[in-house]
């Protein structure tokens, strides 16, 4: 890839990852993503913000010599982990003048990642500055957005507010600018979904010490550069807080059609009430797409037939899913259907102790559903209808 210019002075030299699946092996990446890494030139030094993951160190290296004469006096990591700091030692083997600046607990991350020897680091405090002649690097430590050592770079005379993973999405693109691009904002939304939404709390902190800064351009470490910084940080603070929309997730598995008769019922009779149903058959849903609907909804269903007592291995993982990204649901259902025995109302219970949503009270039927189950998944339709009405999340004329 090679440098773009963002403001003069101040370039992109990132690599854009078009065919890259999956991330941290676990996150579907349906449109690529991007490693961005910037540039900021002042009269008198040169910041290299990020760098890329060691997978496009070569491309990125090539994009930096295209440079040449360049001096590279700060590298600063805003995160430690590898997608932002993998090619730091190849950039130091190549500028081994210049220092890493990074907040101390990055700095000891990345010690034991990347093996650096402290003498290679500068530790800088919260809001502490870096002059580069004519400009000025200001630091904001922002912890829990995604890991503990996270923070954003700031720059003061160009007001670009180099925000790390927060505001980012995995979005590989020719352009190097977005403004207000519904796509973009809807693979923002993933990205927050799969990453930020266990940290909503530490998020709204940080929304809110933001307001004292004045944006023209948020550049994350992933997707595009924001020339409407509203567009996304006005997204995040709803997606962060505690409202919750009209809607229903079911999340289910069926191995010979009892759970999924259930499903069927609930989901006729929750439509039949006004709330907004997608069901997500677990074993072929597209796990991205369960936690942006995640983000919003008012309730969740968890649908699985015993296995071996306890909860079939792709609703295991469902709930997994559920009580890691700790929605703000508030209400959440349990459907089952057993031969001789199971334990699904303890594991749940057990399993989400960090969710702060209303557990209601489980239908679990022995073998097929029968007539006292369909009037139960009545009653559950009935009760999920009401507490979204008492929301008001349904006008009353709806």
């Amino acid at each position: 890839m090679f440098a773009r210019e963002i403001r003069s002075g101040v370039l992109y030299v990132g690599t854009v990852d078009w065919h890259r699946p999956v991330f941290d092996e676990l996150i579907p990446l349906p449109q690529g993503t991007s490693y961005n890494a910037y540039l900021v030139k002042g009269a008198t030094h040169t910041a290299l913000i990020d760098t890329v993951d060691p997978s496009r160190e070569a491309e990125f290296l090539k994009g930096l010599e295209s440079l040449a004469p360049l001096r590279i006096d700060f590298i600063i990591p805003n995160h430690a982990e590898q997608d932002h700091s993998g090619a730091i030692p190849a950039v130091l083997a190549r500028h081994p003048e210049a220092k890493v600046v990074t907040n101390a607990k990055c700095k000891d991350i990345l010690k034991d990642l990347l093996l650096l020897p402290e003498e290679a680091f500068k530790v800088v405090q919260d809001r502490e500055t870096l002059p580069l002649g004519g400009r000025t690097l200001e630091f904001i430590l922002a912890p829990w957005v995604h890991w503990p050592e996270t923070m954003f770079t700031y720059l003061r005379e160009d007001r670009i507010l180099f925000s790390c993973d927060f505001l980012g999405a995995h979005y590989a693109s020719s352009r190097l600018f977005t403004g207000r691009d519904p796509a973009v904002q809807l693979a923002a939304k993933r990205y927050y979904a799969e990453i930020m939404m266990p940290f909503r709390t530490s998020i709204r902190k940080h929304l809110d010490l933001l307001k004292g800064f004045p944006i023209d351009l948020v550049a994350p470490s992933h997707g595009l550069v924001y020339t409407d910084p509203a567009f996304i940080l006005d997204a995040y603070a709803r997606w962060a807080s505690d409202e919750v929309a009209n809607e229903a997730l079911i999340l289910y598995v069926s191995m010979h059609g009892s759970v999924q008769r259930m499903v069927d019922h609930l989901a006729d009779g929750l439509i039949r009430r006004e709330v907004v149903v997608t069901p997500y058959h677990l074993p072929r849903a597209d796990l991205g797409e369960l936690a942006m609907d995640l983000v919003d909804a008012a309730s969740v269903v968890l649908a699985s037939p015993v296995f071996h007592a306890g909860l079939h291995p792709e609703a295991d993982y469902g709930l997994t899913l559920v009580a890691g990204l700790r929605p703000k649901t508030r209400f959440f259902g349990l459907l089952g259907s057993y031969s001789w025995g199971h334990r699904l109302e303890e594991i749940v219970k057990n399993r989400l102790t960090g969710l702060k949503a209303e557990i209601l009270p489980p239908v679990i039927s022995k073998g097929h559903p029968k007539e006292a189950d369909f009037k139960a998944l009545d009653g559950l339709a009935d009760t999920i209808g009401r507490k979204h009405r008492d929301l008001g999340l349904i006008s009353r004329g709806q």
